[in-house]
């Protein structure tokens, strides 16, 4: 009996002892894997990797899939309890997951901030000024040699890419037509040689011209010089958004309009107001041997109006040249259209006032001959009789002024004649009476 006792007692006293050594086992398991059984702890389930795992998740949220499929693989490891014997492996294998993962974290925001600030290896891309762009010109405000009346430029050192930012009142231009104004920060871009300054002249209507009657379709002509035509980009989306270009040659690339002004006569003196025109036209085309052509459909009522021409870049900018002294680089002539499109006393004025501003202003063959050329209508001959009836009008008052004053010089040679018969006359009596005199004193002397 005694020595079932004893055998009893040491069978619960190796039990013990054995049950003790299993939970010291455990504990260092639970110590080594931060966590595993715990209370009180939602989601964390047995396994022994929640705790790490759960770091490896957070820091795998935010890189790339491969570190987060990962970490699921070995939650789920985890959630079906592989035991504390795999969970050095899992550990491990969570390890490797989140370097591998950091590393993708570190690629991402690298290439993120590569993004953000654009490729540095293609200059047109890259959000960095590169030096060699640098126009150091731009830090003299040119009044180093002074002038009378001169004021002091604006000045950069990195070519004003931020200049908008000094009126943030305005909005960017960014390819709109805003009509309340904006700020564009596109630069001027490519300037031509003086020999490559393009130039144009109205072929039809003629300054002066009166050929064209009231509302009936007409076609506008101008030739082009050194200017490469028929370019033109969205006007709603792309509006001053690029730099001028030019093409092989040198010629800036682009296109142009024309438009149409009223006015009250062909003197008018007042500025005109530039929102107020009578027909514009962006010509889009290329221009066929040099010359470019708008049609006026609906044509335009009797009076008096101004033609000019806006060549422009392709995105609508004016053209820019390489040097200040230069002839215009566009046209503008002043016509008029009459009820029916002939010749009129009106005629005179169109010529007085387009005197100064047309070749042949003085002549009204010439200058109605180049539009008859234009337009094939016969206006030559309209302006051939016009410049005739000037003609005769002017040499009728030049005879009527010689007439005039050959008998001004007549009447007065007669007056003057009368006078002299009259002092001819009053000697003829004083000789008479001399005479008388002298045989009276011969009387008395003898």
């Amino acid at each position: 009996m005694k020595t079932s006792i004893l055998f009893i007692a040491i069978s619960l006293a190796l039990s013990v002892s054995a049950a003790n050594q299993q939970q010291q086992q455990n504990n260092r398991n639970v110590q080594n894997n931060r966590g595993g059984f715990r209370f009180g702890q939602p989601n964390k389930g047995f396994g022994g990797n929640n705790g790490q795992q759960k770091n490896n998740n957070n820091n795998n949220k935010n890189t790339s899939n491969n570190g987060k499929n990962t970490n699921q693989g070995n939650s789920a490891a985890g959630a079906a309890g592989a035991g504390s014997a795999n969970n050095g492996k899992v550990l491990a294998n969570g390890n490797g997951n989140n370097a591998n993962s950091t590393a993708a974290s570190n690629n991402g925001a690298n290439n993120g901030a590569n993004n953000a600030a654009g490729d540095d290896s293609d200059p047109q891309s890259s959000l960095t000024l590169d030096p060699k762009v640098i126009a150091t010109g731009f830090a003299d405000d040119g009044q180093d040699v002074p002038t009378e009346g001169q004021v002091a430029s604006l000045t950069s050192k990195n070519n004003f890419i931020n200049f908008c930012l000094t009126v943030p009142n305005l909005p960017i231009t960014n390819g709109k037509q805003i009509a309340t104004g904006s700020c564009n920060p596109a630069p001027m871009g490519v300037i031509p040689s003086s020999d490559n300054m393009p130039s144009a002249k109205f072929v039809f209507p003629a300054n002066g011209d009166t050929s064209i009657k009231a509302n009936t379709k007409f076609t506008i002509k101008m030739a082009v010089a050194n200017f490469q035509t028929g370019a033109f980009t969205n006007a709603q989306e792309t509006y001053f958004s690029a730099p001028q270009t030019v093409n092989a040659q040198g010629q800036i690339i682009g296109h142009s309009h024309v438009v149409v002004e009223p006015l009250t006569s062909l003197d008018q003196t007042t500025p005109t107001d530039p929102k107020k025109f009578v027909f514009f036209k962006g010509l889009n085309a290329a221009a066929e041997n040099g010359i470019l052509t708008a049609d006026v459909d609906d044509g335009l009522p009797a009076g008096v109006y101004k033609l000019s021409s806006i060549n422009t870049a392709a995105n609508h900018q004016p053209v820019l040249v390489p040097i200040a002294q230069h002839g215009s680089l566009d046209d503008a002539v002043y016509f008029t259209i009459t009820d029916d499109g002939a010749a009129s006393g009106a005629n005179n004025g169109a010529n007085t006032a387009a005197g100064s501003g047309a070749a042949g202003a003085g002549n009204g063959t010439a200058a109605a001959a180049g539009a008859g050329a234009a337009t094939g209508t016969g206006a030559a001959g309209n302006g051939a009789a016009a410049g005739a009836a000037n003609g005769g009008a002017d040499n009728g008052a030049q005879q009527k002024g010689q007439q005039q004053q050959k008998g001004q010089q007549q009447q007065k040679g007669q007056q003057q004649q009368q006078k002299g018969q009259q002092r001819g006359g009053q000697q003829q009596k004083e000789q008479q009476r001399g005479g008388r005199r002298q045989r009276r004193y011969a009387r008395e002397f003898f």
